[in-house]
């Protein structure tokens, strides 16, 4: 019983020092899976924070499984995505936890200008959760057909979170 009490505190203390977002010269690495309609692929991203509560950022997305669009197969640059983003991390002036951090933000890519929103959970200074959901606001192409509609239409994201 005492060694489970020991445990039990001291991954307490290990949580208890987790902070998800510290402001000016904190860096975060999300490493995690893309779901969309039409495909699902790996994505990452950095934020790197400029103030007390205002981060930048870019984000990378490769589809990996893609559904066929009359009988072709979508290349490289169908399959790829890169944004730049900002952040406002918000999880301190709404008063949440120190180890959860909140971030709506907006992203301009290669196929649109778009809006997101995301949360992370760290488990540890180094280690934690995130999922973030996308979705454009204006679009290059007004009526995006076939492969152009990957990458420009509502995302859902879910994995690892790090510090750096």
């Amino acid at each position: 019983m005492k060694k489970i009490l020991l445990f039990a505190g001291l991954l307490a203390a290990n949580f208890a020092g987790a902070q998800a977002f510290t402001g000016k010269g904190d860096a975060k690495l999300n490493i995690g899976a893309n779901i969309q309609d039409g495909g699902a692929g790996i994505t990452g991203t950095v934020d790197l924070g400029i103030g007390e509560n205002l981060s930048y950022g870019f984000s990378a997305t490769y589809l990996l499984g893609v559904d066929e669009v009359l009988g072709e197969k979508p290349d490289f640059a169908d399959r790829a995505d890169i944004k730049a983003r900002l952040n406002a991390n918000i999880g301190n002036v709404i008063g949440i936890s120190e180890q959860f951090d909140l971030y709506p933000g907006l992203d301009l890519g290669l196929r649109n200008f778009g809006a997101h929103v995301g949360a992370r959970y760290f488990f540890t200074n180094g280690f934690g959760v995130y999922s973030e959901a996308g979705f454009p606001i204006a679009r290059y192409d007004t009526d995006p057909v076939g492969f152009d509609y990957l990458n420009n239409q509502f995302v859902f994201q879910v994995g690892a979170s790090f510090n750096f």
